[in-house]
């Protein structure tokens, strides 16, 4: 045991990698490590690596050198996807004592000798192709809400993507174990559940170690819908082709399930889709579109976009702009391409320049924030349920409604982890939502 032990942690990335984070940090405490903040002196600090873009993987030197002002004998880790793709470069970096990949990870605790600093770094990460088994994963370290776990890995072979070489095969934990999960996590007083993984509507796939789908992404739903105790079930991000109109009908009518949807576009060009191997064209993602607005008036759609993929013309960045500028959703997550390793893009002629991306990411954002102000307006006047957290922002604290409409109000610790109905009422400055109370809450 390592009674007097302290570790730390960082996750860099997706709201999966904050899962897995929470759950290995949950290893360690079983073995008698105490948690701290990772701006508190530890023995051991854990970085938990991200590869999506480059700036994840500039980022991973700055930390190291945060986490060495704090303890320069410290025992640095790095696990995650840059850490399964480029363990070698990770143990380059001064500071770094041990690397491990996609499986190793989950079983860090074992690698651990003693806590010596290596003049050379420990290296441990399997072939890709051996992170075939599935490690179920939640966290709760924020009160108001938690992130399930409920799928890894990708079949999917887009262009620009490294995260199949990250993670591996698609694969999902069993229907039982994710109810098991969510029972467990109703029992810390948590409101709300976020599923994730990396290609959540692709779930069933490899749930008892098979290629062929047990369950389906709707089984899925409806199975998480009977969990009593859960208040609301949120959808992460889930691909357009995934995301099934008999499972959006479901969803507009279930006791839990907020309408809220993460739809991924990455691109409103036909030619750049195909480009892209995504598995979809444009008239799909309209068709999606439009079938929930038709169930669920009030849905909040967000997407993610891809700027200046090889080949993006004037002409085709235009058509991505005006396809968005006129489809019915309420935010955007722009990225800029960046060249990865290993990629087909990578190989693709045509580059498009760095300040050309830099336009294009700006105006894309700029219609995000027009389309985000448009969507708080058309729910001005609705009465809707706010989970409140605890935060306390210079006086204030922020809460979100069911269909993802961020509202403000003066801080009352009291306020944490409830859910109030609340009549939206204006925006400020600030680009929040005010409201009216409908039945002002009394506390004693």
């Amino acid at each position: 045991m390592h009674k007097d032990k302290k570790v730390a942690f960082y996750t860099l990335g997706c709201k999966l990698n904050f899962s897995e984070t929470s759950t290995i940090a949950r290893n360690f405490q079983n073995e008698g490590f105490e948690r701290v903040n990772f701006e508190d002196k530890a023995d051991i600090y854990v970085i938990n690596t991200c590869s999506v873009t480059d700036n994840a993987d500039k980022r991973f030197k700055t930390i190291v050198r945060s986490a060495l002002k704090q303890n320069e004998n410290a025992f640095l880790i790095a696990i995650g996807c840059y850490a399964q793709l480029k363990p070698e470069e990770l143990a380059k970096v001064d500071g770094v004592d041990m690397v491990l990949g996609a499986s190793e990870k989950f079983k860090v605790t074992s690698y651990i000798k003693d806590l010596s600093k290596n003049e050379i770094s420990e290296v441990h990460a399997c072939e890709i192709e051996k992170a075939d088994f599935y490690v179920s994963s939640y966290s709760y370290g924020d009160r108001t809400r938690a992130f399930l776990k409920v799928q890894d890995g990708c079949d999917y072979k887009c262009t620009f993507c490294t995260i199949p070489l990250a993670r591996g095969i698609s694969r999902s934990d069993t229907l039982e174990k994710i109810i098991q999960n969510a029972k467990e996590i109703s029992k810390k007083g948590i409101k709300e559940i976020v599923l994730t993984g990396v290609n959540i509507g692709d779930y069933g796939r490899g749930e008892f170690g098979n290629k062929n789908h047990e369950h389906t992404f709707l089984d899925l739903t409806k199975a998480l819908d009977q969990v009593n105790d859960i208040e609301r079930f949120r959808i992460s991000s889930i691909e357009p082709n995934l995301l099934k109109n008999d499972t959006i009908n479901f969803i507009a009518k279930s006791r839990s399930f907020v309408p809220h949807f993460h739809i991924p576009l990455q691109s409103g060009s036909n030619k750049l889709l195909k480009l892209m191997k995504r598995r979809y064209q444009q008239e799909l993602y309209t068709d999606r579109v439009k079938h929930i607005k038709e169930k669920m008036p009030n849905a909040c759609i967000g997407v993610d976009v891809i700027v200046g993929f090889p080949g993006e013309t004037d002409e085709l960045f235009l058509e991505t702009y005006n396809f968005l500028n006129e489809l019915d959703i309420s935010y955007l997550h722009v990225f800029k391409y960046s060249e990865r390793p290993n990629t087909e893009a990578i190989e693709m002629a045509k580059i498009v320049p760095h300040k050309i991306r830099n336009k294009r990411s700006k105006m894309l954002r700029g219609l995000s924030v027009k389309k985000r102000r448009a969507f708080y307006e058309s729910q001005l006047g609705n009465v809707l349920t706010v989970l409140f957290e605890g935060k306390n922002k210079d006086g204030f604290m922020y809460g979100f409604t069911e269909n993802y409409v961020k509202v403000k109000t003066p801080f009352k610790i009291e306020l944490e982890n409830s859910l109030i109905k609340v009549k939206l009422k204006t925006i400020d400055q600030d680009g929040f939502v005010t409201f009216d109370w409908i039945k002002e809450p009394l506390f004693t």
